[in-house]
Parts: C-alpha cells; sequence; structure tokens
C-alpha cells in the first residue's frame, strides 16, 4: 500500500475561519518570504541591512531639529531625542504592518493565481520581517536610554517595562488587522491605495508620536487617547522614559478595539480570498 500523504483542499464556509495546523504546517514557507523580504529590501545597496538602523537615527534626528529645535515641542522633561524616537520606533513598526498588510492581495496576485498555500502566510511573514526590523531598533534605542540614564539625563524607566512584549504583539496585531481590511476592500476599489499614504500620515499626527499628551488642549487629550495606537504609544514611552502616564484604561481599551479589529480584518479576508483573483 501507498503511503503517500493527500491533501484536500477545500473551500472555507465559516466566515471566521483559521486552521492553524495548516498554517504551521507552511511555516517553512513562512520563513522563506521572510529570508525573501530581509534579502530583496536590502539588495544593492551600499549600507546593506545597517539601513534598519541608520533610518530611525535619520528621522529621530529630523523630528528633533523640527518639533524640538525649530516648532519647540516640549517633551516633559526627557532629553528630545529619546522621546522622538520612543514615539518613532514603535510606529515605524506599526505602519510597516499596517502597509505590507494593505499590499496582501495586489502585491501578491501573480503566486496566489499560481499556487495553493494559506493566504495568511504572507500578513505573517511580513509581520516576522517588520519584528525583526523592530527589535534591531529597539537594542539601539535600548543602548541610548542607558546611555542617557548614565550622563544623568531625567530617563526613569520602570516595570511597566514588563508590558513591552504585550505592547509589541498588540501593534503588530492592529497594524495587521488595518491592513487586510484594507487588502480586501481595495482588491475591488483601487483608487482607495491612494487614500492610505494620506490616512496613516493623519493617524501618525493623532498619534502621540511627536508630542506629549500631557500638552494637548484640555478635552482633546481624552479624544487622542481613543485612537488606539496612542495608549500604545505612550505606555511604551513611560514604560522605558517615566515621560506621561499610564492611561490603563484607554489602554485596556485599545486592546479591546485592536481584538475587534483583527477579527474584522480576518472575516472580511477570509471571504475575499474565496474570489479575489477573478477580481484583480
Amino acid at each position: 500500500m501507498s503511503n503517500e500523504k493527500i491533501t484536500v483542499i477545500e473551500a472555507k464556509h465559516k466566515l471566521f475561519s483559521i486552521n492553524f495546523k495548516e498554517l504551521l504546517h507552511y511555516r517553512d514557507l513562512i520563513f522563506l518570504f521572510v529570508k525573501r523580504d530581509l534579502v530583496n529590501s536590502y539588495k544593492q545597496t551600499v549600507l546593506g541591512p545597517i539601513w534598519i538602523l541608520i533610518n530611525p537615527l535619520l528621522s529621530t534626528g529630523v523630528f528633533t531639529i523640527i518639533f524640538g529645535v525649530i516648532a519647540g515641542i516640549p517633551t516633559d522633561g526627557v532629553p528630545p531625542f529619546l522621546f522622538y524616537m520612543s514615539g518613532n520606533v514603535l510606529w515605524g513598526f506599526f505602519s510597516s504592518n499596517l502597509n505590507k498588510g494593505a499590499g496582501t492581495f495586489l502585491g501578491n496576485a501573480r503566486i496566489f493565481g499560481k499556487v495553493y498555500f494559506p493566504r495568511l502566510v504572507i500578513p505573517i511573514a511580513n509581520m516576522i520581517f517588520n519584528f525583526i526590523n523592530f527589535a534591531l531598533q529597539s537594542v539601539v534605542f535600548i543602548i541610548l536610554v542607558v546611555a542617557y540614564a548614565l550622563a544623568g539625563a531625567e530617563v526613569h524607566p520602570n516595570l511597566l517595562i514588563l508590558l513591552t512584549p504585550l505592547l509589541v504583539l498588540q501593534t503588530a496585531l492592529l497594524g495587521m488587522g488595518i491592513g487586510l481590511i484594507v487588502s480586501s476592500i481595495t482588491t475591488k476599489y483601487r483608487d482607495l491605495n491612494i487614500l492610505v499614504s494620506f490616512g496613516i500620515s493623519l493617524l501618525m499626527y493623532i498619534t502621540p508620536v511627536v508630542y506629549p499628551i500631557s500638552k494637548a488642549p484640555l478635552g482633546l487629550g481624552t479624544a487622542l487617547l481613543l485612537n488606539p495606537v496612542a495608549p500604545i504609544v505612550e505606555t511604551y514611552r513611560y514604560a522605558f522614559l517615566g515621560s506621561g502616564a499610564f492611561h490603563w484604561v484607554y489602554w485596556l481599551v485599545s486592546v479591546a478595539v485592536t481584538a475587534l479589529i483583527l477579527v474584522f480584518g480576518l472575516v472580511v479576508f477570509n471571504k475575499v480570498e474565496k474570489n479575489f483573483i477573478d477580481t484583480v
């Protein structure tokens, strides 16, 4: 008798259906996509992967000059460079997951049309790739925090650092969830792609990346904290720098919103993946 393993591919009938066993079976493909992205991202560049570390340092330097020196926005007493980098690194991780998630269907239409594999493989691979970049940038950030603290700067890390894994996971899932929704919608309405970049830029400015919530006009700070990304950035910054405050109620609301967005994103993704190839 033959010992060949037969794989049966069936259409999904449930709105929310994730086959974790199947995803685990395709783990090698996930890491193959991660390796592909790592190689392609810095191919034919002079400095190669070092750009992973240079990018946040350069953008943080620009923020420090524009918002700290020219605009004179206060940073709750902490060194401006650390203040801006704390928000910049975490925001970059979120926006990368959103951007890459938003391109899941249109950016991979050719490969989706040629071979079967769980479509969630792509967003998961993107999330791992983005996490590698974030982890390396975080190492640089932590080194700077230690250096500033030893130099006597007003930097006060605290036990909320223990929440970092949860904050990072929430940031990744929130970005991916929004990205899946955008990706599903843009398979039919391509012109919405034009609004994505504008929407991300707008979202950054209503997130306390370049300013502290404490300096927002009375009443506006509360409204800003309803943005699910804001409590994550505020908590991350407070944990490492002691800047601002831990708004735990708004953070729990943010966790709930993240869960709802992720579930909705997966439902829409599952529905669209059945016939998106006929649309694109």
